[in-house]
């Protein structure tokens, strides 16, 4: 039996077993804003910014005041949210590198357990051709309106692999096509499972929020260059508060677990929420901000325990009623014993950024070309777009540990920073020390030592998956052909 065949067979009993025991499942909602910082917000204190509506959500819902991206730009992060793995071990090391058909998508799961799955909005993890196995609709989603890595207005996008441009806000296209979603499956049997990844508020950011009189100038008057970063913060805004109100609207807000984050830090060092921004390992690239609201279980509150996106994945795993697999490992943990108050603590998370560099996706310009060419009925003009390099298998030397890496271990943090073939260490304690402005590395070795290690077996971990030690079957196949 192949490894996809498995996976199916698995993924099937797993859902048999789910549905068995629990027909109350919640509707499940991934919400992820594009380069958000944890400080851009009215709640996290933002001294300008309007976020009324995740204001709204943060005082209904539960705050994570520690929570982190999976990495500090935007591909490898979703990837994270996907599989609750590193996103190394699925071979996305950078932006503009797909999944691997290989990885178990949590979207795979719950659509074989019975959920119906949708994906709305920026893909980056893969093709939006129908065909390729790095699609949304072969990674586990029903229906999807899908762009490669698209900003702005009038975006080109993937309707389930048939082409269109849509006229207008791609962040509020995102929103309408999440809502036309729900409204359509709620009063099925089903739960559902939609996953809506914003463009927004990654620049150029020239979308403006709605309603708002003189809305092209909004934050001009402020002492910032960002004011159309921020405008887009308070679109995004607007665009959680529609989804909020169709959730009352559809009467299904008690049993949804709804969850909003952003892919990675902001764009703004100074509200970052930590030492420099996105692109950066450092507090300010990784730190971002997060709600979950699921009113007929959690509380209204705040959470202190680090959290970070490779957790999702088994969280909703967890609160679905299936098992996560054991056959290859995860990087996160089920939240919901922290959710509920009763694990006070949590494992150590890893992070690795600068191992390879990422490759541009020009979004507008491949989407519209594979539209005239889907139109015209002719050839696709970008075959080699629909498997990239999800084939390749790297082999690596395991004492070549370039990049910068770190190793949360709370509320220690250790940093291994590789530049100009150089290496040292920096050790800060983010409770004293917030803004990792102070290294202590030199009053505590041990403790530096032992971080040391630990994360570089971590490492040695992420590279074995990565070089495709977790499906070597797989691996012979494909290398034999």
């Amino acid at each position: 039996m192949n490894l996809r065949a498995f996976v199916f067979v698995f993924l099937c009993l797993l859902g048999f077993h789910a549905m068995a025991q629990d027909d109350q499942r919640p509707n499940i909602i991934l919400v992820m804003a594009d380069d958000h910082g944890y400080g851009d917000t009215g709640f996290t204190g933002h001294p300008f910014v309007r976020t009324p509506n995740l204001d709204a959500m943060a005082e209904d819902g539960v705050v994570f005041r520690r929570f982190y991206a999976s990495a500090p730009v935007c591909s490898p992060t979703r990837a994270s949210v996907m599989t609750g793995r590193h996103p190394f071990r699925g071979n996305v090391p950078n932006h503009g590198h797909y999944l691997r058909p290989d990885e178990l998508t949590i979207a795979e799961a719950l659509q074989s357990s019975g959920y119906v799955t949708g994906h709305f909005g920026k893909w980056h993890i893969g093709s939006v051709q129908a065909k390729s196995p790095t699609s949304p609709g072969k990674q586990g989603f029903d229906e999807w309106l899908s762009g490669l890595n698209f900003f702005d207005n009038d975006p080109y996008l993937s309707r389930n692999g048939h082409y269109v441009q849509i006229k207008g806000s791609g962040t509020v296209a995102t929103m309408d096509a999440t809502i036309d979603f729900l409204s359509r499956h709620h009063r099925n049997d089903r739960p559902m499972f939609a996953v809506t990844w914003f463009p927004s508020p990654h620049d150029p950011q020239q979308e403006l929020p709605q309603g708002i009189a003189n809305a092209s100038s909004l934050y001009d008057d402020e002492s910032t260059a960002k004011s159309g970063y921020f405008r887009e913060i308070t679109l995004l805004d607007q665009q959680v508060g529609r989804l909020r109100q169709c959730l009352r609207d559809l009467e299904i807000e008690e049993n949804t677990f709804l969850f909003y984050c952003s892919d990675n830090g902001g764009l703004v060092s100074e509200s970052s929420g930590g030492r420099m921004k996105k692109g950066s390992i450092y507090e300010g690239g990784l730190r971002v901000p997060a709600i979950v609201e699921w009113p007929a279980k959690l509380k209204p509150g705040s959470i202190d325990v680090p959290a970070f996106a490779s957790d999702l994945f088994p969280t909703l795993l967890s609160i679905a009623k299936l098992t996560p697999p054991t056959k290859h490992p995860l990087d996160g943990i089920d939240l919901n014993r922290i959710l509920d108050g009763t694990m006070k603590t949590r494992p150590p998370m890893g992070f690795w950024h600068g191992f390879l560099s990422g490759q541009a996706t020009y979004s507008d310009r491949i989407i519209r070309a594979l539209m005239e060419a889907q139109q015209a009925g002719r050839p696709t003009p970008y075959p080699d777009r629909l498997l990239k390099n999800v084939k390749e298998f790297p082999e690596f030397d395991l004492n070549d540990l370039h990049g910068h890496a770190a190793w949360n271990e709370w509320p220690w943090k250790l940093h291994r920073i590789e530049q100009d073939g150089n290496v040292r260490l920096e050790l800060y304690h983010l409770v004293d020390d917030p803004m990792e402005s102070q290294d202590l590395s030199r009053q505590y070795p041990e403790r530096v030592a032992a971080m040391k290690s630990a994360l570089e077996s971590w490492q040695h971990s992420v590279l074995n998956s990565w070089s495709g030690k977790d499906y070597p079957d797989r691996v012979n196949n494909r290398r034999d052909r």
